[in-house]
């Protein structure tokens, strides 16, 4: 996307203000805040189809998000083939029977014993979507030289942050899962080197039999998270 002989700074104004009163801010934050209180990771899933556009969006949605030097550092590709579903379940079982089996430690496993997770992972096929999200470590110009992105790690995850929201917008759950080592998605979705897969986001409908850790419900009070100097 970057061409090394259009690389000048060229302000342009600030396409769009809010411009909310202060009862309008106050407003708005606690409906966003009773709108994400209602978003849960799922591990049950319906198999119940959800239009390619409807994914699309959600992800034309997480590229908007703010990156180091604007340099956009992420690929998602979203995966409804059933082969490939199926390959990657594969895959990503083989390393979580690895990890429970005592790779994992002692303390994570005994950590994620009230998530009530182990080695199957029946969600990668049952689900309509997976997604998996790329890190990209660095990128190319026109004629192949190499450019270096920053601050890659974060802005992903704040892409990836973007992603959950979109979804869940739309009406949709998600999970995100993190098999390690993922080095075999590259070959299986034609990624090049460059790309480091982050995480496979589930993605779909819950499952009408859907449930949630009673764990998960248990959140910091503000107290805890928050320390505010004025």
């Amino acid at each position: 996307m970057f061409q090394k002989h259009k690389m000048n700074y060229q302000p342009i104004p600030l396409p769009y203000r809010a411009g909310k009163s202060n009862a309008e801010m106050k407003s708005g934050a606690e409906a966003f805040f009773t709108e994400i209180k209602q978003r849960h990771t799922v591990r049950d899933y319906s198999t119940q189809s959800v239009e390619l556009s409807v994914i699309q969006t959600c992800i034309k949605a997480a590229g908007l998000a703010p990156s180091g030097a604007n340099h956009q550092p992420w690929h998602f590709v979203a995966i409804s083939d059933e082969n490939i579903k199926r390959r990657i379940r594969e895959e990503a079982e083989d390393e979580e029977r690895k990890f429970y089996a005592g790779g994992g430690g002692d303390e994570w496993i005994k950590a994620l014993e009230p998530i009530g997770t182990g080695p199957s992972k029946t969600h990668l096929e049952d689900a309509p979507w997976l997604i998996v999200i790329f890190a990209e470590r660095y990128g190319e110009f026109d004629d192949g030289e190499r450019y270096k992105n920053y601050y890659v790690s974060e802005s992903v995850g704040i892409a990836a942050g973007f992603l959950i929201m979109a979804l869940h917008s739309a009406g949709l759950v998600s999970l995100t899962h993190t098999p390690n080592p993922m080095k075999f998605l590259n070959k299986l979705l034609g990624r090049p080197p460059s790309n480091k897969p982050l995480m496979i986001l589930t993605v779909g409908h819950p499952a009408e039999n859907a449930t949630v850790p009673a764990a998960a419900k248990i959140k910091k009070p503000l107290d805890e998270i928050l320390t505010v100097y004025i």
